[in-house]
């Protein structure tokens, strides 16, 4: 059994176009349980991400075609940025678990690999297990996938030329909007995903879900793990999650994931922090 709560930290990996403070419902959450936790901005998200020049002018000119200042980005500087942070709360927690939601999967994945005795836990929340397949565009391309997803339209300009996978948050169109709503946010009502979704950024670096992540047994998949499962997700679908799950128990046969769900949508965090909170802080006994 892992040690009490107040002995615990948990490290938040955000997804795709997200960034630290999208986790501060479920830190205050984890406060009121007697749990520390640590959010972390991957590198050119949050208030430093850069934007497209056009991205803010009226009519966004260039917003299809002008490269990302991310293209250079690569999956290794995400994970140390990752690895940074696991070192500091080593110094001061006895436990810590690594949360990724989504995308993060990869670099939390690679972070732990690289050092797996600065985790105790890893938790997936919908995110990208790399074990069956190193690349999180293997997962995405699948059928499982590719059946039911929504958002396939969301997507601005031809990621290989922009060196970024672009969305735009910040659209006047309404049903492009509302697109964006249900397939990240379908539980969370429209007036509330008004304030969500304008702080997320354009841009998601090529390199995480398109470089190869390597896991081997012996080091990450000795560490303990959780995956939680979230019902009714759009953007991750359920067939998909369960596709990673079996897949990495599969590679790593003798540690297991340990499986919990969420009724709901991609972003927890968003619709229902609280019941978040406490399943992570149940999933330390």
């Amino acid at each position: 059994m892992i040690s009490p709560t107040s002995d615990v930290v948990f490290v938040l990996v955000h997804g795709a176009w997200h960034s630290s403070w999208h986790w501060a419902l479920t830190q205050r959450s984890l406060a009121h349980l007697g749990a520390a936790s640590v959010a972390l901005d991957l590198p050119g998200h949050g208030f430093d991400a850069p934007l497209p020049s056009g991205y803010l002018l009226p009519g966004q000119p260039g917003l299809a075609t002008e490269k990302s200042r991310l293209a250079g980005l690569t999956t290794e500087e995400c994970a140390e940025s990752i690895l940074s942070t696991l070192r500091e709360v080593r110094r001061h927690h006895r436990t810590v678990v690594l949360v990724s939601h989504s995308a993060g999967g990869g670099p939390a994945s690679l972070a732990a690999q690289t050092a797996p005795d600065l985790v105790d836990r890893i938790v997936y929340l919908s995110a990208f297990v790399p074990a069956g397949r190193p690349c999180f565009t293997d997962y995405l391309s699948s059928p499982e996938q590719t059946a039911t997803v929504r958002g396939q339209g969301l997507g601005i300009g031809d990621p290989e030329s922009l060196g970024a996978f672009r969305i735009n948050p910040v659209s006047t169109d309404p049903a492009y909007v509302e697109e964006l709503r249900r397939t990240y946010y379908d539980d969370v009502p429209a007036e509330e995903f008004a304030r969500w979704h304008l702080t997320l950024s354009p841009d998601l670096p090529s390199a995480i879900p398109t470089t190869p992540v390597h896991l081997t047994a012996d080091r990450w998949g000795r560490i303990p793990r959780t995956f939680i499962r979230l019902a009714d997700d759009r953007a991750a679908t359920s067939a998909m999650q369960n596709l990673m799950i079996t897949e990495a128990d599969a590679f790593a046969s003798e540690n297991p994931f340990t499986v919990h769900e969420l009724p709901g949508s991609h972003s927890p965090f968003a619709a229902r922090p609280a019941e978040l909170a406490a399943m992570l802080v149940s999933d330390l006994h």
